[in-house]
This record gives structure tokens, C-alpha cells and sequence, in this order.
């Protein structure tokens, strides 16, 4: 592709050399630099891209995108000055990819909570409907059928684009992606154009990359802020920010409640371990989720699918089939008459959510096993503790997820929200593995077991290596042990 075709979307500050290239591949990793290649330089936390400008040239790069040009610019290469290099490279690579975005139906999904079970059941029940789909989410990728792994809830720029015209290519008329605060912030859903965007709620997390409430409030509202004309914009009326997100979009605004009057309301009609009977808009449905949240979270889904053109009748019945997304509220019976329960809570609120719904069963015991991640928001620690003891008849502090942090010292810091009354119903246990083990000892027949904050994760990252580590299967092995006594 020439440089021009490659760059025309970006507004360009100075252009120094080459008027002209011949671009053999995009990179914004300096040691994938291939010769032709266009490299931008992205600043970032850990380390900047512009210090590896004079390795891509060496390497034979055609053409650099950077926010500050080199003080000695090689002759032979184009460079591209620009404001923001990290929205550059998502204009860039929406360019490469022959603007992917345009040719399908893009809904994009924002929130603290709900992301990956409205985007996901949303491409499950398009592809009921009989349409090729592609889901971008925390859990996995997917291209219609094809998995494809995923290592962050928003992947980068690039990735977004290369996943978007894989799905072109196959056939796809729909995509659904979750898209996170930080890739707003980092501009990798910069050049995307969505038909929609949904906002499901906010709530404490991620304040040790955005310092405040309200940057991370604005993180989010930028999302909407920037979708066109011809789209819709589909809020929560029940969260405080709901009505926040709409204030600047272009795009026509809808609502969703189960409080206040709104386009598309929900009461729940009945409720029981198998499920919950609904009233969505006046008709009424069976769906196999339990819980106030995840209420919000299926209006949201019925709501999109109606603004994207299916018949409401024809949406609930695809929605009383589906199921609850990996890890979020999944239900593990153990021989012995107990339930552990699986879920990705890693949020104060996601978690006070999770235990209003288990409270609701009545069960006879509610054990609850967390812990709270490092390297991440330590102010939402003691938090998680309080939630879990206010609503737990035994919690068991543990690790989940230490990274460089000393899971001692995380631990610490929730049992400081332990309230002094709480304490002689809370046990700390660093070793995760006998944490779980420890719960299903307790439990009694009848009682539920909650091992929540990593939900479908697979690993415990510790010193920056990831061990294999899967809650399911620890439950599955503990049940074991119990039944072989």
C-alpha cells in the first residue's frame, strides 16, 4: 500500500522526507520491523517507541509515524508528525485492513460490569439467528466459529483490525466487542465506526490507571461522544452515569431499566436456582440466568438486538435459550449436597451484585472465598473484604492474581476492611488452591460456595509468569477429595 492511502485519515503536523513509499507491513513493535515497513512510535507506561526509531531505521523502515521527529531524520524515510500516535495507529491500521469496521455491523459494549455477557450473548443470539458473527471479548475471540485467544479485554489497534477483516473475509455481518476505558484512553478504537454502543454501569475500578472517578467517567462518555449520527447509543437509566454518557453523542439515545420507566423495561416475575421468569416490555419469558444484575444485563442485549432491526418476539425466544457466559455465575453441584458457584467479581460492586443474588436462594450457609489482584486499584482491596463479610457467613481471604505484588501484603490490605465484628468468621489462606479446598470442606449439603475474581481465567500470575491455575478445576479436584473419604 502507498504511504499516502496508509496515513489520509491522519492530520498530519509536519512531514519531513519522502513525499512518497511503497509500505510493505504496519508495525508498532520495533523488533517486528521488517524493510518498507511503516512504524509508528507509540509513547507508552513502560517504555516509549520513539528510543527504537533508529533501530527501525536500521532495519530498513520506510516510513515512521511519531509524536516527536529524531534529531537527525535519516534521509530515505518518511516521517509522519503527529498530536497522538496512538490514535494514529488505529486510523492507520483501519487504512491497512481496507476499513473493516465499515463493511460489518459494529456494536461496541462499555462498563465496569456486564461487558463480556452482553457482548458475548449478543453474538450467540445472532448467530441463532442464522447470521455469521464475530465476538472481540475478555474470554476469548471469536471469528464466527473460529476461537482466537485474548489477552486483554480491548486488544491493540492492529489486532482489532486484523480480527474485523478476518471476519469480513468469512462472511460476517455483525461484530460485538467489549471496548475497556483504557483502550478509549489509548486510543486503539480510534477510525472504528460502530452502529451502536451500550453502557452498562460504572463503578469503583481502575483508579490506579486513571487516578479519579471522574477521568475514568470520561474515559468512558468519549466512546459515545465520538459514535456517528446514524447509530444508537443504549444506556443504563438505573446507574448514576447513565444519563451522563448520552449529554454530547450524535447518535439516537434509547434506555433500559428495571426501576424507572425507559425504552426497554424488565420486572422479574419468579426467581429460582434454575433460572428467572421475566416480564421484558410486556411479554414475558424464562431465561436461565439468575439475579438483579444480570436483568440489566439481558434487557441490554434484548434492547440492542431490537435497534438492530429483529422483532422483539423473535429476540426473547433466542434469549431464553442462552446460557450464562463462562465464569460468570457458573453453578458447580458437588456430590455432597453443596453448590460452588464460579464467578469473575474482582469489583466491590460485582461482587455485592453476585452475593444479593446468592443471599436471595436462602441457602443455609454462604461461604465466600476472594482475593484482589496486584499491580492493580489497591483502594478497591478493603472494599472487596467488607462487601464479601457483610453478606457471607465465612469468607476466606486469598490470592488471586499477585503478579510483582507479595500476596502477604494484598492480603493485608483487605482484611484492613474487615470490620472488627466480621473477624472471627474471616480466614486468610495465601495458598489458593487450599482456599478452595478449605470452602468445600466447610460447606454443608444445601450450602453455596462463592470463589469469585477470576471466573474463566486460567492461570495465577506470580513475578510476571503465568501458572496454570483453573478455580473449576481445583472445585472438580476438592469435590474429589471429598467423595473418595
Amino acid at each position: 500500500m502507498k504511504l499516502s492511502a496508509c496515513i489520509k485519515d491522519l492530520k498530519v503536523l509536519e512531514h519531513v522526507g519522502p513525499a512518497e513509499a511503497e509500505i510493505t507491513a504496519v508495525c508498532f513493535d520495533s523488533r517486528k520491523a521488517v524493510p518498507g515497513c511503516l512504524f509508528v512510535a507509540q509513547p507508552g507506561t513502560n517504555s516509549d517507541g520513539h528510543q527504537y526509531i533508529g533501530q527501525v531505521v536500521e532495519k530498513g523502515a520506510a516510513a515512521v509515524v511519531c509524536e516527536r521527529l529524531p534529531e537527525t531524520p535519516a534521509p530515505q524515510v518518511a516521517y509522519i508528525r503527529v498530536s497522538d500516535s496512538n490514535a494514529a495507529l488505529g486510523y492507520i491500521a483501519s487504512a491497512w485492513f481496507d476499513y473493516p469496521s465499515q463493511r460489518l455491523e459494529l456494536v461496541g459494549v462499555t462498563g465496569t460490569n456486564g461487558k463480556t455477557t452482553i457482548a458475548t450473548l449478543l453474538y450467540h443470539m445472532f448467530r441463532a439467528f442464522g447470521y455469521k458473527a464475530g465476538l472481540l471479548s475478555t474470554v476469548c475471540n471469536y471469528v464466527d466459529g473460529e476461537a482466537v485467544p485474548t489477552t486483554h479485554t480491548t486488544p491493540d489497534a492492529y489486532t482489532i483490525n486484523e480480527l474485523l477483516a478476518r471476519m469480513v473475509a468469512v462472511g460476517c455481518r455483525y461484530a460485538f466487542m467489549e471496548v475497556s476505558s483504557h483502550s478509549v484512553v489509548q486510543g486503539r478504537i480510534a477510525g472504528l465506526q460502530y452502529v451502536g454502543g451500550i453502557f452498562t454501569n460504572l463503578t469503583h475500578d481502575h483508579l490506579d490507571y486513571h487516578k479519579t472517578v471522574e477521568a475514568y467517567l470520561k474515559a468512558k462518555k468519549r466512546f459515545f461522544d465520538t459514535l456517528p449520527a446514524g447509530a444508537f447509543a443504549l444506556t443504563n437509566a438505573d446507574d448514576k452515569n447513565g444519563m451522563v454518557m448520552l449529554q454530547n453523542t450524535k447518535a439516537t439515545k434509547y434506555t433500559y431499566s428495571t426501576r424507572t420507566m425507559a425504552d426497554f423495561k424488565a420486572n422479574i416475575v419468579e426467581t429460582h436456582l434454575e433460572g428467572m421468569q421475566l416480564d421484558i416490555n410486556g411479554r414475558e419469558v424464562h431465561v436461565q440466568f439468575i439475579g438483579r444484575f444480570n436483568v440489566s444485563n439481558l434487557l441490554a442485549v434484548y434492547g440492542a438486538a431490537c435497534l438492530l432491526g429483529r422483532r422483539p418476539e423473535e429476540v426473547l425466544l433466542v434469549l431464553s435459550t442462552l446460557h450464562p457466559v463462562s465464569g460468570r455465575l457458573e453453578y458447580l453441584p458437588s456430590p455432597t449436597g453443596f453448590i460452588a458457584i464460579v464467578d469473575y467479581a474482582h469489583t466491590p460492586d460485582a461482587l455485592k451484585n453476585v452475593l444479593d443474588t446468592l443471599r436471595q436462594l436462602e441457602a443455609p450457609h454462604l461461604i465466600t472465598v476472594v482475593g484482589a489482584g496486584g499491580n492493580r486499584d489497591k483502594t478497591k482491596r478493603p472494599e472487596m473484604a467488607a462487601e464479601a463479610c457483610a453478606q457471607s457467613d465465612t469468607v476466606i481471604l486469598t490470592s488471586d492474581n499477585p503478579r510483582f505484588e507479595e500476596p502477604q501484603d494484598i492480603l493485608n490490605d483487605m482484611y484492613a476492611g474487615v470490620p472488627q465484628e466480621d473477624r472471627r468468621k474471616v480466614l486468610c489462606i495465601l495458598d489458593r488452591r487450599e482456599a478452595i479446598r478449605t470452602a468445600c470442606r466447610l460447606a454443608q449439603k444445601g450450602d453455596l460456595v462463592l470463589v469469585a475474581g477470576k471466573g474463566h481465567e486460567d492461570y495465577q500470575e506470580i513475578k510476571g509468569v503465568k501458572h496454570p491455575f483453573d478455580d473449576k478445576k481445583v472445585i472438580a479436584e476438592a469435590y474429589e477429595l471429598l467423595f473418595t473419604k
